[in-house]
């Protein structure tokens, strides 16, 4: 028979693991069961893997991307244009771009988009500091490839008129990327074709 205290840390995992996206109480529950059933090395591999993306990851200082260092590999890599940004959403749109291997200058990383009805304002994302960047006087051009939603192109209007004043060039991914979709979801293919075709935004 399990003791009541084991009850409540079990359910408590049950509890925590619900609280991610896309998991259910039926699947939180699952993994749960597989977590007490697993090698203590592998839940507490899992553990650590946990703690360490909350004690070493951080922004880098240039991109805003996420990294354990000061500076991303992206942002040190010799290899990369520095005269053309790339400005995403989020990391994973980054990777998204990166899967595709047809862009080689570096990336700007909002941590969001402008969404005024749920509170989040320029002063949530990364602006400014991609202004700082363009200010510099290295940027000739600056891709916007926010997602194609309303609030993304709400965000990549915003963005233009912030910088505009500094004459650089700025650019919008081809519509090769359905109105409505993400870049995450996007394929390969469909990702080059729309940096290929960038227009004059």
């Amino acid at each position: 028979m399990v003791d009541s205290e084991a009850i409540g840390v079990i359910a408590r995992l049950i509890q925590e693991l619900n609280r991610l996206p896309g998991i259910g109480p039926k699947t939180a529950e699952r993994l749960t069961h597989h977590l007490l059933a697993a090698p203590q090395a592998e839940v507490l591999a899992l553990a650590e893997a946990l703690r360490d993306i909350k004690e070493k990851i951080r922004r880098c200082n240039q991109c805003c991307n996420l990294t354990e260092f000061d500076l991303c590999t992206l942002c040190t890599d010799p290899r990369r244009d520095p005269a053309t940004i790339c400005v995403v959403e989020q990391p994973r749109d980054l990777a998204a771009l990166e899967r595709g291997s047809q862009y080689r200058g570096l990336y700007h990383v909002l941590h969001g988009r402008l969404a005024p009805l749920d509170n989040i304002g320029p002063e949530q994302l990364t602006v400014d500091r991609l202004l700082r960047r363009v200010q510099a006087g290295i940027v000739k051009e600056v891709i916007m490839a926010t997602n194609p939603t309303m609030e993304g192109d709400g965000t990549a209007l915003y963005i233009s008129s912030v910088l505009a004043p500094t004459g650089v060039r700025l650019t919008r991914l081809a519509r090769g990327l359905p109105s409505g979709s993400v870049l995450e979801f996007a394929n390969n293919q469909m990702l080059a074709d729309a940096l290929e075709g960038r227009r004059t935004f």
